[in-house]
């Protein structure tokens, strides 16, 4: 600032918008006269001052380090922060104790059940928040009727032990409480009473159904609020809030602000990102963009999102392991950031996950850091040290190191080989990280049915300019917007958001005309509570917007859509929810009854914003470059133009290649795009030379391209994924996630598979084969169904949908896509089609063989339902079947029409030779694995008598092993015989772990490995042999001995507890968790989905309100892992109560051989099932097994531990 400015501001205040991120805080100060100062500084600089904002304000009101803030000076300061979520990712939050309902103290531990990381053998579960748990007696019905009232004298010895021990946070969060909270009041009461400071009540944190999210969120709100409060408090402090026109204000979660004394931890999660969105979205309207893909590019880590017109929040997201139930920004991160390290492993460039933060940072920041992506940057030319500010060193004031970033380069060259120099190797690394940022962005948009390529990209954050019009060119997009304070944008956007407030509640009804009372009546009531907290925050009556939105969902699933409902007109409600519903997810249902989940109101104020910034003089035609510098770009060294924003002006263009050097960043302008800058200073990038149509590379393996192709595969394997999850009607696939997506060569070899399920994975190649050979006379449009387990299946209700994708004209056969699901019921014996006892495979149900489903694009309706209804034993919901295969085929024709798309970018003779490059990148990696193996074999005992023997041998110059199954017992009368397919797909995936790093799984895993599988064995059985147990039990029990004859790891539970149940109306299915192995450093997880499976369990709310059940007990079974030096992990005890007449079915094994320890660690301990009748006799059930069950009666599942590893 001037001298002669300051003299007219002392009199008037000033208002601050602040960013506080993970690396550095952005302020910008707005003086009395409008103007807008900017200030960045290093968020912690512990020797220079205590808090950056704070120093932030007092560099631009001229205040000493030392000198309290003038009073009077300062209006409203506008804030986000990223307090609570680094807290949370460091685990650093206060001391807290979760009270539950007795029967769920380990609900948050076990949430779920699935692991996070498929392939790893040490599963790592998220570290729990709460320090102690107690369980209290107290318990509703879904319905509200109270079983048992709230016991107060347990509930404050609880609270008393926890306030001894000097806990003063307290989480309560009851089952069912979000719609009966009379039981979590009362606690509530007493914990206050007792003296704990922060107290979180379930209902209050979040109205929502789902418990294991709701606590999870409550939990965060205890553990994160204390710190959070004492941050405000101190910033509230130093600003004088006491002075009443001075206001402190935070960025919640769902881009709102909301006074400081109202900012709690469940609402801070995202509270710096959330401005990012604000600013980008306002700034691009005022730009006249309606449609914007926010990419904000930072440090650690690049935000992605989505807006077209509206905010787009989403009540369910995942932060750092835990399950937020609040409404929060859809905001995707990525791990791509400039700090992001630069990895050459595996014949692959791979960027990330780990970052070099801000100390030791890349390595040209002179701290001895490693190679990145600003260092990538730095070497190619697009970052020049002499025009980047000047803050590195011990003095810190000296520039970007070049030398040592050179040195490092060309180090890095001369490993990888094959003639690339450094700088061909540094672009190399910049193309792989576009890439990751780009497919993060298909996951906001491509996935959810938008179309991007008229979309502008606003991009900001430090190092987004870099970058943008790279990111543009892999989505197709033409156009960039770029703010002036896009290096401040989140800070700015601060200064843009609105005051908001919103109240939910749960309602759970169907949608139609009789319900309009009960949502008016709570409408109003929300309405009052939204109005009173704006008015409490100093705004009029008349300046309060209120919206009321209505979360629907059809009947049976689990989505939820947000919908305005301002019109209070439930068929126009209705109309826009099915509109939406098919812009998401291809497809609405006819007549399915829609329900209303929940009633939100939000309230916002209505002040106009007024935008100021000085106006700059106009000029026109092509800039004059200060400057002209080689820069590397595009595969060879070119000459750029260098200029200095503050010397362009208003209408002036810049063409490409060039570099705009702003304060807080570098803009690259790549060849073919244009710089110009608008009337209101803002810099706009258009792509003016259109895309070359397709992208030329050789057909030769290159490293650089290797990973972007195997990222490619993968990227369509998961949209294929997304769009079946989407478009399935089944629990199975929409909630348990019990499906698997995967690409297939020409020949029917796999190329990638979005990571699902295991024992899918490596099976569904079989099926493919099948297909292949069966329909020479195969035609565009053709689709084919299958679920024979002799002939590629596995079991009876997974099927299989296989399409082959043609070229553009429809003449030639390129590829394959298939897509598996697992059906809620196929027919059979038993409803849920897992009987205990078939002794046939007609007993389990209706097999489809190579069945064509689509003939050249008609779908055969009545086909399939006539195959379904025939047969000894139908399918009994053949209309759930025909929208599961619906979703199935349009999972298929989405990963054609993307595979197309890569044919057309980048030429079929590429294409073709990167699926096989990625074969073969995979068959390398394998072959690494069997270098470091043993001969060895193992002989693994099953329950009913029978084994499965395997012996390994490798030979050592070929480096390839043979897997011998020879000497495992013949075909089983039972239903534990497991099709081929099965136990290749066990040792794809004991391979694929043990590769222990992130390769994709693919045929060429298999390549080196021969697998011997004696004919009309339990692992080859005949048709018509029964199998439905073999995919669930035995493939559990392969894998077993496989880890075990590698001495990899002992014996995980080797039962998957497959649980069906159900009547005329009700049918459900579920598979329990339990112990996983230890092996040779590390202990085994408790009670979580091991190697074959990994499919979630339906929340315990969830399945009390859809089923007539009570669950009584969900926990970690105690003791039951295997002793050794390294613990194996212990099982899980389910105890489910019947409110009706029920026939319960149980596939279960290691009930009578214990999970094997390893090395001289101890064995798991025994699986057990048993009934306890109502009058409370006990029934023990063997492994398979049926029964009838009467209302009253329950079923308990005690899961085996793992095996442990070594001597203890």
């Amino acid at each position: 600032m001037h001298r002669m400015s300051q003299a007219k501001t002392e009199t008037g205040r000033w208002d601050f918008w602040i960013d506080r991120g993970g690396t550095f805080t952005d302020v910008i100060g707005r003086a009395p006269d409008g103007s807008l100062h900017a200030r960045k500084l290093l968020s912690e600089n512990p020797e220079h001052y205590e808090d950056a904002a704070l120093q932030g304000i007092r560099d631009l009101l001229g205040v000493a380090p030392d000198a309290p803030l003038p009073a009077g000076r300062i209006g409203a300061v506008k804030m986000g922060t990223t307090v609570a979520t680094n807290a949370l990712l460091e685990r650093k939050g206060d001391r807290t104790l979760l009270l539950t309902t007795r029967g769920f103290r380990d609900a948050l531990a076990i949430g779920y059940q699935a692991r996070p990381h498929l392939f790893r053998l040490k599963i790592e579960k998220p570290e729990l928040l709460y320090e102690r748990v107690a369980e209290v007696t107290e318990r509703v019905t879904a319905e509200g009727d109270v079983l048992a009232s709230l016991d107060e004298a347990e509930v404050r010895r609880a609270l008393e032990e926890a306030y001894g021990a000097g806990i003063r946070s307290v989480a309560i969060s009851f089952l069912h409480g979000y719609r009966y909270p009379a039981h979590e009041e009362r606690a509530g009461e007493i914990a206050r009473e007792l003296g704990f400071t922060q107290v979180s009540l379930g209902h209050r944190v979040s109205p929502l159904i789902k418990f294991v999210s709701r606590g999870d969120t409550t939990v965060v709100d205890a553990y994160l609020s204390p710190l959070l409060r004492r941050y405000v408090d101190r910033v509230a402090a130093a600003i004088g809030t006491e002075d009443p026109q001075t206001h402190l204000f935070f960025m919640q979660s769902s881009g709102g602000l909301t006074d400081a004394a109202m900012f709690e931890g469940k609402d801070a999660i995202l509270s710096g990102p959330a401005g990012g969105i604000v600013g980008a979205a306002a700034t691009a309207t005022e730009a006249g963009f309606k449609r914007v893909i926010g990419f904000d590019m930072g440090g650690t880590s690049t935000d992605v999102s989505h807006y077209n017109g509206e905010y787009e929040r989403s009540f369910e997201t995942e932060v750092a392991g835990v399950r937020m139930r609040v409404p929060m920004m859809r905001i995707h991160t990525v791990a791509a950031g400039g700090g992001s390290i630069l990895h050459h492993k595996d014949g692959r460039f791979q960027v990330g996950p780990d970052s070099a933060g801000a100390n030791p940072g890349p390595a040209a920041y002179r701290r001895g850091g490693p190679l990145t992506v600003t260092d990538a940057n730095v070497m190619v030319g697009k970052l020049q040290p002499d025009l980047f500010p000047a803050v590195f060193g011990s003095e810190q004031s000296e520039s970007l190191d070049a030398g040592t970033v050179r040195k490092r380069f060309a180090e890095l060259a001369a490993e990888i080989g094959g003639g690339k120099t450094p700088e061909e190797a540094a672009e190399g690394f910049l193309r792989v990280a576009v890439e990751n940022m780009a497919n993060a962005i298909k996951k906001i948009s491509v996935e959810r049915g938008h179309d991007v390529t008229a979309y502008a990209l606003s991009c900001f954050g430090g190092a987004g300019g870099q970058h943008a019009c790279l990111v543009a060119d892999a989505l197709g997009m033409t156009t960039v917007h770029i703010h002036p304070f896009s290096g401040l944008l989140s800070a700015y956007g601060m200064g843009l958001a609105r005051i908001s407030a919103s109240r939910a509640r749960a309602v759970t009804k169907p949608f139609n005309e009789g319900l309009r009372g009960e949502l008016d009546e709570a409408i109003a009531a929300l309405g009052d509570e939204v109005r009173e907290e704006l008015e409490a925050q100093g705004i009029a009556k008349d300046e309060i917007a209120v919206t009321p939105l209505l979360h629907l969902r059809y009947e049976g699933s689990d989505t939820a859509l947000q919908i305005s409902f301002v019109s209070r007109d439930v068929a126009e409600a209705a109309a826009a929810f099915e509109k939406a519903h098919r812009a998401q997810f291809g497809f609405s249902f006819e007549g399915k009854a829609i329900v209303v989940e929940a009633v939100e109101v939000t309230a916002e104020d209505r002040l106009a914003r007024k935008n100021e910034g000085p106006a700059k003089e106009a000029a026109s035609g092509k800039a004059e470059a200060a400057d002209r510098r080689p820069v590397f770009i595009a595969g060879e060294w070119r000459d750029a133009a260098i200029h200095r924003r503050e010397t362009l002006k208003p209408g002036q263009e810049v063409d490409g290649p060039a570099l705009v050097i702003e304060p807080n960043q570098t803009i690259v302008v790549e060849p073919g795009w244009q710089a110009e800058v608008t009337k209101a200073d803002d810099i706009l990038l258009r792509r003016v030379v259109p895309l070359p149509k397709r992208t030329v590379i050789g057909t030769d393996a290159d490293p650089v391209m290797l990973e972007i192709f195997n990222n490619r595969f993968m990227s369509i394997a998961e949209q294929m994924g997304a769009a079946l999850q989407n478009t399935a009607s089944s629990v199975n696939i929409k909630e348990r996630l019990d499906f698997s997506c995967a690409v297939f060569d020409a020949g029917g070899g796999l190329v990638s598979n979005a990571p699902h399920m295991p024992v899918h994975l490596g099976s569904m190649g079989a099926s493919v084969r099948a297909v292949i050979e069966q329909n020479p006379e195969m035609k565009p449009g053709d689709v084919y169904v299958l679920n024979a387990p002799y002939n590629g299946g596995t079991h009876l209700p997974d099927v299989t949908v296989v399409a082959p994708v043609y070229d553009e004209e429809g003449t030639t056969r390129l590829f394959y896509v298939a897509a598996r699901g697992h059906h809620a019921d196929i027919g059979g014996i038993s409803p849920g089609s897992m009987p205990a006892h078939s002794r046939n495979v007609e007993e389990e149900g209706v097999l489809i063989d190579n069945f064509r489903i689509v003939a050249e694009g008609r779908f055969l309706e009545n086909e399939i339902r006539a195959l379904l209804t025939s047969g000894k034993y139908p399918a009994r919901n053949p209309d759930q079947n025909i929208a599961d295969l619906r979703a199935q085929v349009a999972a298929c024709h989405k990963g054609a029409e993307e595979l197309r798309k890569m044919v057309a970018e980048f030429g079929l003779d590429v294409v073709t030779a990167y699926m096989t490059h990625v074969q073969d990148n995979a068959e390398e990696n394998v072959r690494r694995v069997i270098d470091r193996l043993k001969d060895a074999q193992y002989e693994q005992k099953m329950d009913d008598g029978s084994s499965i023997c395997v012996s390994v041998s490798v030979d050592r110059e070929a480096r390839t092993a043979r897997i011998d199954f020879t000497g495992t017992s013949p075909e089983l009368a039972t239903n534990l015989n497991a099709p081929s397919s099965v136990a290749r797909a066990a040792v794809l995936y004991v391979f694929r772990c043990m590769v222990d790093d992130d390769i994709p799984l693919n045929e060429g895993c298999l390549k080196p490995i021969e697998i011997v599988i004696p004919e009309g064995s339990m692992l080859a059985p005949r048709y018509p042999a029964a199998v439905v147990g073999g995919n669930v039990e035995t493939s559990q029990a392969v894998t077993d001995a496989l880890f075990s004859a590698f001495g990899a790891m002992a014996s995980a539970q080797g039962t998957m507890n497959n649980l069906t149940f159900g009547n005329e109306r009700h049918q459900y299915y579920e598979t329990i968790a339990g112990g996983a192995g230890a092996g040779p450093d590390f202990d085994g997880a408790d009670a979580v989905q091991t190697h074959m499976t990994n499919s979630r369990l339906t929340d315990p709310e969830v399945l009390e309100w859809r089923f007539p059940v009570l669950l009584e007990e969900f926990s970690i079974r105690k003791g039951s892992g295997g002793a050794g030096k390294h613990r194996g992990g212990d099982g899980a005890i389910r105890a489910i109560r019947f409110r009706e007449k029920m026939s319960l079915s149980i596939l279960s094994t290691h009930r009578i051989v214990a999970p094997s320890g390893l090395a001289g660690g101890k064995d798991g301990a025994l699986g057990e099932n048993e009934i306890r009748r109502a009058n409370g006799e006990t029934e023990k059930l063997g492994g398979s097994a049926t029964a009838e069950l009467d209302a009253g009666d329950m079923v308990i599942v005690r899961t085996p531990g793992g095996g442990g590893y070594g001597k203890a």
